[in-house]
């Protein structure tokens, strides 16, 4: 079996970034604007993942083609993973850039016990090419938390964002360049190249104008920036496909060979790399003390968390959900009139008035809050409301997912 891996060339680093892009813009038009659901969506790259993987693993040497659509969809579930686990399982983001970290080193760990070596100019058994692939799902999945724990902390815009990892890579590669280890080296551009793609993807995708703190950017949509990264991918591919410039034992054959770093630079790079740690930290630290919002007082925006609010007392809570069987119902009567959109309007008041007390109900009791949620969310999905370009259900759907939520509201108790 000849290497499973391309030459890390400029190639490789080019369609590195783009399918991290991809990832990042591709699984929120899936999730996002068709609808999809993140569950579904993080099921359907599973499965593809696996397909494709499958397809990657079966073949005797790297062939462009199977090796980067495995990269693509791998950056596309490694998204996810880490999403669901934000969005869905309330895990923080410093928790999960903590979990990936020590996942990763223990992958690393036990790559080298049972291989000996980290190197991906030697994946050329059926062994090391597993532990690389399972060593890319988790740069990825790390990726995502860094770079969006790095938001969390800072609020820059997307645009902003692209520099620090960038200027990190662009650091990284003079120190290997000097004489750092080349594995440490690669293995660390390799994951900030994840929130350079994200961030890069966020700009393009972002609308031009927005209400604070949502972010703005070039306003080209999620789908548009997708579609364009898959067709610079498609041509880096057969590109690369028809040239053979990245294939190992090509690359080789017309390139010297390259001079193996002394120990000593290693020890003096290594420093570098911890200087540059620090140095982020600070950057890090000093952004997070500027004046900026780190809360959504309205609840309202997808990418800040709502700003803390007192529980309601049992009186308020009370009142809250009258109210909302009060939309319900009213929604419901609006159904069977024929008023779609006096239906619909009611609705969208109902989502509103939810999400502005949200950080009120939860803290009351979250298991019946969480619950709730998703059958508010099940409403809203009929009417095509926070679920991108669908279509809304027939009246008799929407009429259904209201009554299942009537009833909910009626038999699940808040109590703390």
């Amino acid at each position: 079996m000849l290497n499973k891996v391309p030459e890390v060339t400029i190639w490789f680093w080019i369609i590195k970034i783009l399918c991290t892009t991809v990832g990042e813009s591709f699984a929120d038009y899936i999730n996002e604007t068709l609808g999809f659901g993140l569950l579904n969506t993080m099921l359907l790259f599973t499965a593809i993942f696996i397909a494709v993987l499958t397809w990657q693993m079966k073949t005797r040497r790297y062939v462009p083609t199977p090796y980067w659509l495995t990269v693509v969809v791998v950056s596309v579930a490694g998204t996810l993973y880490t999403d669901m686990g934000t969005d869905q399982l309330g895990i923080p983001l410093w928790v999960s850039t903590a979990v990936f970290s020590v996942l990763l080193a223990l992958v690393f760990g036990a790559w080298w016990v049972r291989e000996r070596s980290l190197s991906i100019h030697g994946i050329n058994t059926r062994s090391r090419e597993s532990w690389y692939w399972l060593t890319v799902l988790v740069t990825f999945a790390l990726g995502t938390a860094t770079g969006d724990w790095t938001l969390e902390l800072t609020s820059w815009a997307p645009a902003q964002s692209v520099f620090l990892p960038l200027g990190l890579i662009v650091a990284i590669a003079a120190l290997w360049k000097f004489g750092a280890n080349p594995v440490l080296s690669f293995w660390l551009a390799y994951i900030l190249t994840r929130p350079l793609g994200a961030n890069i993807g966020d700009w393009l995708a972002s609308p031009k104008h927005a209400t604070p703190p949502e972010p703005v950017g070039l306003g080209l949509g999620t789908l548009v920036t997708s579609l364009i990264f898959l067709g610079a991918i498609t041509a880096t591919v057969v590109y690369l496909s028809i040239s053979r410039s990245d294939v190992v034992e090509t690359y080789d054959a017309t390139h010297e060979p390259a001079v193996t770093t002394n120990p000593r630079k290693e020890r003096i790079a290594l420093g570098g790399f911890v200087a540059l740690a620090i140095a982020t930290a600070g950057i890090m630290t000093w952004a997070h003390n500027q004046p900026h919002a780190t809360c959504d007082p309205t609840g309202a925006s997808e990418t800040m968390p709502a700003c803390p609010k007192a529980a309601f007392t049992p009186a308020q809570t009370k009142a809250a959900i009258t109210k909302y069987r009060a939309l319900t119902t009213k929604a419901i009567a609006q159904d069977r009139s024929g008023d779609t959109a006096g239906s619909h309007a009611t609705v969208q008041t109902m989502r509103d008035d939810w999400d502005a007390d949200a950080p009120a109900l939860t803290p009351v009791n979250k298991k019946t809050w969480t619950a709730l949620d998703t059958q508010m969310d099940a409403v809203l999905k009929t009417y095509a409301i926070d679920h991108g370009s669908i279509k809304p259900a027939p009246a008799a759907v929407q009429e259904k997912a209201l009554q299942v939520l009537l009833h909910d509201l009626a038999t699940k108790q808040f109590r703390a």
